[in-house]
């Protein structure tokens, strides 16, 4: 009988857990945000066709390192399922790997914040001056509600959740397809390739010169950086993954099917509707393009889209920002109140801990202004050392034959060419997004070291909770922190 018992609660268990597919979706949701539908003004905003396509180039070259080090870890270590962060712990120690869990999981909390800000601004289109901006105290009671909502749906459990992203992921699809079959018909060659590299100035095209082809590629790499942030979500809820292989596949399939849709996205209006005009065409600029073509239609689909991109984008980063203290807690990590599960096996206390840190950030930013703007622009700048602290402990495995598994489908030189690559990308990415973000974001990290020192006393009460080194790097943050936070009030 108990035999019976236990082999229908593994079966439970085993149905609760995410394919291929759930993962691919969770990646794939994670990337296209409400903000993809406002990529063609992004892009072309100081950068021609040709500049463009060399940027997705770079972009798709670089960030396949990065999605290539999860996939070769997932195979690596198919043993940590406890999210991106436990790579940089692993490699580095428990202080590195905490700094990974606070630093994604409170950056994420403000880019997820937007969405709200994003949502409202969206339903303004359908109800003019009621949300105007997506900031007054109307737009930020609804979007409180719409907030424990999706705390009420995620607290259903992780399996119920992703199978609402999968929903709504075909339905942010949908209207990008319909915008790319359009555009495509309308398609002009002559138009497109007028001035393809920018270097001269064409009435036609544009009004203004862009400078060199350099210049313009490099204008674009920030946008291209952002609009990859989630390329880690299938790592981040791994511990929840039928299997570690699964894991690698999605985050492969997320990736492709991503990049070729961002450069379609970017390069095909240039084809419809001059360079010049869509730099200037107001959020979303989807829906600009498509107007012109087919009309008031055209707005109203895209418009829709947006709506169901915020939706889905937001549950799903609801999801990865309650797994994330709640993998960590397990390690020892995180305080171990984050470890407290609900019925549904969903991170319960870590799932309200994220909400109530969102709904305070959400009533905050009614009175920050160009503060918003900036911890908004960071949230990718603070994605990077996770990444990088990923390449940099796989390059930790793959430099020692005998730390290195054999009979995984990447051999040892192939992960070694991947961890460096990928390391020299994050570290140019950082080097891009400039130093007030990078100082800005070391307040954030300062900020954790308390929450650092009640994990480890709960863990290891009679034991130093830094070494040494850790010791040295604690203050440093600390004394950056300062500067950080000097450099804010300085600016503001």
């Amino acid at each position: 009988m108990s035999d019976k018992s236990s082999g229908s609660e593994a079966k439970d268990n085993s149905t609760k857990k995410l394919g291929v597919v759930a993962l691919a979706g969770v990646v794939i949701s994670a990337m296209l945000g409400g903000g993809v539908y406002n990529l063609p003004q992004n892009m072309a905003q100081h950068a021609s066709a040709g500049a463009i396509l060399i940027a997705w180039i770079i972009t798709g070259f670089g960030m396949w390192f990065i999605a290539n080090t999860f996939r070769v870890l997932a195979a690596a270590r198919p043993d940590v399922t406890t999210g991106i962060y436990a790579y940089g712990e692993l490699g580095f120690g428990k202080f590195t790997g905490f700094l990974m869990a606070w630093g994604y999981w409170i950056c994420n909390s403000f880019a997820n914040v937007g969405y709200a800000v994003l949502l409202m601004d969206s339903l303004n289109y359908f109800f003019p001056s009621y949300f105007t901006g997506g900031n007054n105290w109307l737009s930020i009671i609804c979007g409180s509600i719409v907030l424990w909502i999706i705390y009420f749906a995620v607290l259903s459990g992780v399996k119920q959740a992703s199978f609402l992203n999968i929903i709504g992921t075909i339905g942010k699809l949908v209207p990008l397809a319909i915008f790319l079959l359009v555009i495509a018909i309308s398609f002009k060659a002559s138009l497109f390739f007028t001035d393809f590299w920018g270097l001269k100035t064409v009435a036609s095209v544009h009004d203004s010169s862009l400078g060199g082809l350099l210049p313009q590629v490099k204008s674009t790499m920030l946008v291209t950086l952002w609009v990859f942030t989630g390329i880690e979500g299938a790592v981040v809820v791994s511990g929840r993954a039928k299997s570690q292989k699964d894991v690698g596949k999605a985050t492969f399939l997320g990736f492709l099917i991503c990049l070729l849709l961002y450069t379609a996205l970017s390069l095909l209006p240039l084809g419809v509707v001059p360079q010049g005009t869509v730099s200037k065409m107001a959020p979303p600029s989807t829906a600009a393009v498509l107007m012109t073509v087919i009309g008031k239609w055209g707005s109203i689909i895209m418009n829709v889209g947006v709506i169901i991109a915020i939706l889905s984008s937001w549950l799903i980063w609801t999801v990865m920002l309650s797994e994330l203290p709640f993998a960590a807690a397990k390690g020892g990590t995180f305080p171990k109140i984050f470890t407290k599960e609900n019925k549904n096996e969903a991170p319960a206390f870590s799932l309200l801990a994220s909400t109530i840190v969102m709904q305070i950030i959400l009533i905050c930013v009614h009175f920050t202004g160009n503060a918003w703007n900036m911890m908004l622009s960071i949230t990718s700048v603070m994605a990077l050392p996770c990444y990088i602290a990923s390449t940099l402990y796989l390059y930790k495995i793959s430099s020692k034959e005998d730390a290195y598994p054999k009979k995984i489908f990447a051999s040892r030189t192939y992960a070694y060419i991947t961890a460096i690559i990928g390391t020299i990308y994050g570290l140019w990415l950082l080097y891009a997004a400039g130093l007030e973000y990078l100082l800005i974001s070391l307040i954030i990290y300062a900020i954790g070291i308390p929450v650092f020192k009640k994990a480890r006393k709960e863990i290891e009460p009679d034991k130093p909770e830094f070494t040494k080194i850790e010791r040295y790097v604690a203050i440093g943050l600390i004394v950056l922190g300062i500067v950080g936070l000097i450099y804010l009030f300085k600016f503001m």
